[in-house]
């Protein structure tokens, strides 16, 4: 049975654009007997921009202890360039931004970025094969946006620097020879180094104010969650990080956080986590150590496990598939995992919306001036005009971003990212915190749209990413 729907006008008198949920596929909470959580960027948000620029300090320092220059420890962080999404080429050491098909729309060697025939250079028709994942490294987390600005300083610098010779693979430096690909693999050696040696998280301990956010409606949300259905928490993270930052984020709740789950299980290893699994184990919560063995037995509320895998939560808990809704801010671990093997409902975590949201009401006229073009160019055929018209304001919509601009798309087309946000999440929010502006009886339903999408004129077109005004049924989506 059908949940009512909220009416236009109710929708219209709670809710301003940064507390919309968005829907791509439509889902009815009544249905849902289960909601997992993620905890970093999830429950536990962190404050940017100095999250991300700790992490591009320590992962800095890390390649200059290795071995790389100490210039590079002028460079420090701007959260102008990077975005999510960005693709790295470990070949010829350029930051691409690719739209689904792999079209490249942004390029740039450093912080130049590319005209329109230099792209065409290096990739013919402005196209890259996106499954060469060989060659292609696509950076979709939150976690990423330091190492995709230290690519960018790396390049700068060896291009800059009259030491080495500049090479299409790389730079010279008498008989030594850097590539792109072993810079790829030291920068990736280095973020892998803060995250298994814990130095990340030391530094976000020591100053749990400066980097993580408190948020008093945290335990508002999962108590409303408690009455209607079970949660569990399912992390990458270790205990005793969980228990620190789990603590701080809420607040000051008067009860412990281990209370508003029915399961928590840390160490996931997320996303073998949502396939084969590893071993589950129990916590011990007074020290943070591994019991030994292979827990086997019923689910014990108040008890914190180790590894296992969505099969065994599932069992655990008495719910399946599609009773499920699992919270993540990674498109991938959390997300498509959990959708393509589980079966799991999916509700990403996109924080940047509310950056989206307000530059696309500030600068909507632009977007339809955009529209326009597009279709004008669309059925009127090649004209010089308006080309140069489409690329200036794409430019200029772009700008109000960041220097990469949108995380969803550039001009009227959509990003890598905005088509796997719309093909693996059902719903999507700049936080799991908009849940409260909703009752968990909800309807959220997805709009209609045309099967084809080969028309600019139609509602939902190729490339088309537009933020829609709630209307008809209550609904909001990214189309």
């Amino acid at each position: 049975m059908c949940a009512p729907l909220i009416t236009q006008s109710e929708l219209n008198g709670q809710q301003h654009q940064g507390v919309w949920v968005f829907v791509n596929r439509s889902l009815t909470l009544e249905n849902i007997k289960c909601y997992g959580f993620d905890m970093d960027y999830t429950l536990a948000m962190y404050k940017s921009p100095d999250y991300e620029s700790m992490g591009f300090e320590l992962i800095r320092d890390r390649m200059v202890s290795i071995g790389y220059p100490h210039e590079l420890l002028r460079y420090s962080y701007d959260p102008s360039f990077p975005t999510r999404g960005i693709v790295f080429d470990t070949t010829l050491g350029n930051l691409l931004k690719v739209d689904s098909n792999g079209n490249v729309l942004v390029c740039s060697h450093g912080f130049r970025f590319l005209r329109e025939e230099d792209i065409d250079y290096y990739y013919p028709n402005k196209f890259i094969q996106r499954d060469d994942t060989d060659r292609f490294y696509i950076l979709n987390t939150l976690f990423n946006l330091s190492e995709t600005y230290l690519y960018a300083c790396l390049v700068d610098f060896f291009t800059r620097c009259s030491r080495y010779t500049n090479l299409r693979k790389g730079f010279q430096h008498g008989d030594l020879f850097m590539s792109y690909r072993s810079m790829f693999q030291d920068v990736r050696d280095a973020m892998d180094f803060i995250h298994d040696t814990g130095t990340l998280k030391e530094n976000t301990i020591k100053n749990l104010e400066k980097y993580v956010v408190r948020d008093p409606n945290i335990p508002v949300l999962l108590t409303r969650i408690k009455e209607v259905a079970k949660i569990f928490l399912a992390t990458n993270s270790d205990y005793n990080y969980t228990d620190v930052s789990l603590t701080w984020a809420p607040g000051s709740p008067k009860r412990p956080w281990r209370s508003f789950f029915d399961l928590v299980v840390v160490d996931t290893k997320k996303p073998l986590f949502f396939a084969d699994g590893t071993v589950l184990r129990q916590v011990d919560t007074n020290t943070g150590k591994l019991r030994i063995g292979t827990y086997t037995g019923d689910l014990q509320l108040g008890t914190v496990y180790s590894g296992g895998s969505s099969d065994l939560i599932s069992d655990l808990l008495d719910v399946r598939g599609k009773d499920i809704i699992y919270v993540g801010d990674h498109i991938f671990g959390d997300i498509l995992k959990s959708k393509k093997r589980q079966g799991w409902k999916t509700f990403l975590v996109v924080p940047e919306l509310t950056k989206e949201l307000q530059v696309w009401e500030e600068r909507k006229n632009l977007f339809e001036e955009l529209k326009r073009l597009d279709f004008f160019l669309y059925f009127g055929g090649l004209s010089i005009v308006p080309a140069v018209r489409s690329q200036v304001l794409t430019h200029r919509m772009d700008m109000a971003y960041g220097q990469m601009g949108s995380l969803l798309r550039s001009g009227y087309t959509q990003t890598l990212f905005a088509s796997q946000l719309i093909r693996y999440a059902d719903l999507y929010s700049s936080t799991c915190i908009n849940l409260l502006h909703y009752p968990f009886n909800y309807l959220f339903m997805a709009p209609p749209v045309l099967v084809s999408d080969s028309f600019p004129n139609c509602r939902r077109f190729s490339g088309a990413v537009e933020f829609e005004q709630p209307g008809g049924h209550g609904k909001q989506q990214l189309r």
